[in-house]
């Protein structure tokens, strides 16, 4: 499909890539790792792993619940989190069950991640369980 829209996937379009997701994830992660090694350095080990994990749900929640749908990674590699039901952006709701989501796909050998590779929809597990798709920003603009 060569065609712009902004509404409801009502048949299979344009999918990031796993290349382009994985990107993004990794850009994130390192972000993310950055301000846990800061606490770590100041507070230690254990204050470091929980402060990790809260900072992780809040940045996935708060950037892919925005109107653009797009963490900082997602956004250097022009991909964007998408309803596969109506169209456009998810609710903070949304985001925090599929941020959830991913930890349940990292589960049994990340296999709910490598879900992708195979599925139609190039959905993974937290996108199956959040009915969300990841897509190319130049197919499905931001707002």
């Amino acid at each position: 499909m060569s065609q712009l829209t902004s509404g409801p996937i009502t048949q299979r379009g344009p999918r990031a890539s796993f290349g382009q997701r994985l990107g993004a994830y990794l850009i994130d992660v390192i972000l993310i790792s950055i301000v846990e090694g800061i606490v770590w350095a100041i507070a230690g080990q254990a204050a470091a792993g929980a402060i990790g994990l809260v900072v992780a749900l809040v940045y996935f929640t708060y950037f892919e619940g925005s109107e653009s749908g797009q963490t900082l990674g997602k956004r250097a590699l022009g991909i964007r989190v998408y309803d596969f039901s109506r169209g456009g952006r998810i609710s903070f709701g949304r985001a925090f069950v599929r941020t959830i989501g991913k930890y349940i796909s990292s589960l049994v050998c990340l296999l709910g991640f490598l879900w992708m590779l195979w599925d139609d929809e190039k959905q993974t597990w937290h996108d199956k369980i959040a009915t969300t798709v990841v897509v190319p920003t130049s197919a499905y603009p931001t707002s």
